[in-house]
């Protein structure tokens, strides 16, 4: 078993910020970041807003800096994917995936969200054979062909805008009129010539047998629905907090799955602190994360040093 100060659950944006601040107070720290740590944001081509950056920086080469800084002040990065924790009062168990288990006298869980998918009639037949929920990952297989983005916030902007360098025809799907996107993105959107909207409307069923050949369309409004021809079909419609493994914990959760949490990021479980996405229902943003991640990690190794 493996001892620990400080146990962070999650190698993003937030919980690199939590190991940052809390091994610069003297906290010994380990991150669990699982077997493809850097979160969502590996899935991201060109980040425009993330401060401190003059020119877009690639989702990866962020998270392969802040990985590389946490090494460089001494956190010690695994690629174990936590699946239990048992304890209500330090120090706290915690069992991986591959058996490993560490004790930790205080713990982060910024285990981050998964993709929401539309749960739809062929979806999930034809999950990896036209349906994806990373452009930037399977894009490039999509080249010269047609294809469609579903969602209305900054991710489903962005894959549009992505898919749009190498596909002729991308038809960006919404259930409403208005979008949750910067207006800075919808605007470029709109001034691309190979990119169109379909709003108010909705995937009904994806096509196809054996790989995507379109998706049946439903106006919310008419309720009349279309065929729309395409390849691909890229899900960007929000995101499912990964904290179903703690269902038989005692660690408090709103019934979407988001953990609870007070302004210092601390849960009902004194010693238990949460940041980032998997806290966060509105602002689901790197810097937003970081942010939560940095709170996460002040108030865990102020707890540590006060009462180790």
């Amino acid at each position: 078993m493996t001892e620990t100060d400080l146990l962070v659950i999650g190698a993003g944006p937030a919980g690199c910020s939590a190991a940052i601040y809390a091994v610069r107070a003297g906290v010994k720290t380990i991150i669990a970041g699982g077997a493809m740590p850097g979160g969502q944001l590996l899935q991201t081509n060109d980040l425009e807003n993330y401060a401190g950056f003059v020119n877009p920086v690639g989702g990866f080469e962020l998270m392969d800096n802040m990985h590389k800084q946490c090494k460089r002040l001494g956190v010690q990065i695994t690629s174990d994917e936590i699946v239990k924790i048992e304890g209500e009062k330090p120090p706290f168990i915690l069992t991986a995936s591959s058996g490993e288990q560490y004790r930790a006298f205080a713990v982060i869980i910024a285990a981050g969200a998964t993709a929401r998918w539309l749960g739809v009639k062929g979806e999930e037949k034809l999950k990896g054979r036209g349906v994806s929920a990373c452009a930037t990952c399977d894009g490039f297989f999509f080249k010269g062909k047609e294809v469609i983005v579903v969602g209305g916030g900054n991710t489903a902007f962005e894959d549009a805008l992505f898919l749009a360098q190498f596909c002729p025809k991308v038809t960006l799907v919404h259930r409403r009129e208005g979008f949750r996107a910067d207006a800075v993105t919808v605007e470029k959107a709109k001034n691309t010539p190979n990119i169109s909207m379909l709003l108010n409307c909705v995937v009904e069923e994806v096509l196809g047998d054996e790989s995507v050949k379109g998706a049946l369309v439903r106006n919310v409004q008419t309720k009349d629905c279309v065929q729309v021809p395409c390849s691909g079909i890229f899900v960007a419609v929000g995101a499912v907090p990964q904290t179903a493994w703690l269902k038989d914990s005692p660690v408090n959760r709103e019934p979407s799955g988001l953990i609870k949490v007070d302004a210092r990021q601390s849960t009902n479980i004194e010693g238990i602190f949460a940041a980032g996405d998997c806290t966060e229902e509105q602002f689901r943003q790197a810097i937003v994360a970081a942010g939560t991640g940095a709170r996460a990690g002040i108030s865990a190794a102020a707890f540590v040093n006060l009462h180790r």
